[in-house]
C-alpha cells in the first residue's frame, strides 16, 4: 500500500469517525397506550417538579411522553385539540447532545442541531441538569391567535399526566426561554412563536408519592 493510499484511507476514516460522533435521527419504540395509573389518580397526584437528578429517561418513556403531547390517536387527528384542526404546533426535544423535532407519524426524532442547547429553553439550573426539555412552537401563519396557547396547555397537561403515571417529574414554564436564540438555532420562520417549554426527568431524592405525603 503506497503513501497516497494510506493517506486517503486515514482521511476517510477520520471523516467517518467525525460523522458518527454527532447525533443522528432517533427511531422511537411504539408508544404504550394502555396501563399506567387510573386517570383520576394521576390527576390527584399531578404536581410541578423543580428538583431533578441527571438520570436519563428511557426511549420508551420518551416515546410515551411525546405521543401524549402531540401524537395521533386517529389516522388524521391528534391527541390534543388544535384550532380548526390546523395541527399547527411543532414539538422540539432538547437533549444533552442534540435538538430534535418530534415527527409523530413516523414516531421518530428528526435531528435539527448538534450540541447541548438546553440553556436556550430556560434559565433555571434544573433545565441544564434534566436530560429532556420540550419546546412547543406554534406556526403563526395559521392565524389562530391565542388558540395556540390552548393547544399547548392541553399538550403540557397530557405530559403532566403521562409523567405522573410513569413516576417521572415535569414542569411547564414560559419564563427563561430565549426565543431569539431558539429561532436562529431551529431556523424558525418569523411568524413561528415559541410558546412554552416543559422539563421532564426524574425527581431528585424522593418520589412523587413522598412529596404528596409531605416527606
Amino acid at each position: 500500500m503506497n503513501t497516497h493510499t494510506c493517506l486517503a484511507l486515514l482521511i476517510v476514516t477520520a471523516i467517518t469517525l467525525s460523522h458518527n460522533a454527532f447525533a443522528q435521527d432517533i427511531n422511537l419504540p411504539a408508544p404504550k397506550k394502555t396501563g399506567g395509573k387510573p386517570l383520576f389518580e394521576a390527576i390527584t397526584e399531578r404536581i410541578s417538579t423543580k428538583d431533578y437528578s441527571d438520570k436519563e429517561i428511557t426511549r420508551q418513556e420518551l416515546s410515551n411522553i411525546l405521543w401524549s403531547a402531540y401524537g395521533f390517536n386517529r389516522d388524521d387527528k391528534r391527541v390534543i385539540p388544535t384550532s380548526g384542526n390546523h395541527q399547527h404546533l411543532s414539538v422540539y426535544v432538547f437533549l444533552k447532545d442534540a435538538v430534535y423535532l418530534y415527527e409523530a407519524k413516523a414516531n421518530k426524532l428528526i435531528k435539527k442541531a448538534d450540541g447541548d442547547h438546553r440553556r436556550k429553553v430556560g434559565g433555571q439550573d434544573f433545565v441544564y441538569i434534566t436530560p429532556v426539555n420540550i419546546l412547543y412552537v406554534a406556526d403563526g401563519s395559521k392565524n389562530v391567535g391565542t388558540d395556540s396557547h390552548i393547544s399547548v396547555g392541553c399538550a403540557a397537561q397530557d405530559v403532566y399526566l403521562a409523567c405522573t403515571s410513569l413516576g417521572l417529574g415535569t414542569v411547564v414554564r414560559t419564563g427563561g426561554i430565549n426565543a431569539d436564540e431558539a429561532r436562529r438555532l431551529l431556523k424558525l420562520a418569523d411568524t413561528d412563536e415559541p410558546i412554552a417549554a416543559q422539563t421532564v426527568g426524574h425527581a431528585k431524592n424522593r418520589t412523587l408519592s413522598a412529596v404528596l405525603e409531605g416527606k
